[in-house]
Parts: structure tokens; sequence; C-alpha cells
């Protein structure tokens, strides 16, 4: 089933967008979620910093959204580098 409405536009687009990482956030701080994601060697501390970059960034805070995003992307590298978490896998 088709639907014709259009999508959101403008400022309910980007309330819509809050929305969805607050839902996130939520989740990356669910006990059973944080667990799952240890389980698979992910950190969820570190994907709540990758949200408050993503979150800076749309709202145009591009300093800060720079640093946590950089600060996300060194501790993955670094991990990376003492094995901490796997590689990603190359199809």
């Amino acid at each position: 089933m088709s639907d014709d409405r259009p999508g959101p536009t403008g400022t309910q687009g980007i309330s819509e967008i809050s929305d969805v990482f607050d839902d996130l956030e939520t989740l990356l701080k669910n006990p059973d979620v944080v667990g799952e994601l240890a389980e698979r060697g992910l950190n969820a501390s570190l994907a709540l910093v990758a949200v408050e970059g993503m979150r800076s960034y749309l709202a145009g805070r591009k300093v800060e959204a720079a640093e946590d995003l950089r600060t996300v992307a060194e501790e993955i590298e670094s991990r990376l580098a003492f094995g901490r978490e796997d590689p990603p896998v190359e199809a």
C-alpha cells in the first residue's frame, strides 16, 4: 500500500530527527542493550558520544561535532590497534 502523504519538512523534520536521537540515547542507556552491545565488543558510552556528535552537527555546531566524532574515531582506532575490538568485516 502506498502512502501519498509528504514526508516531514522544515522544523518538523528536525524535530523528528531529535526524537529519533532521544530514542537512541534511551536505548543506549538501557542495561539490556548495553549488555548486548558489550557481548558484541561494542561500547555504549562511545556510541552515546557519537550520537552527541551527530546532534551537534545537525544543529550547526560543527566544532563540537568534530571534537565528539574525532574522539569516537580515535577511540575506535585505538581499540582496534590494541585488539580490544574486532576489525571490520570486509565483503
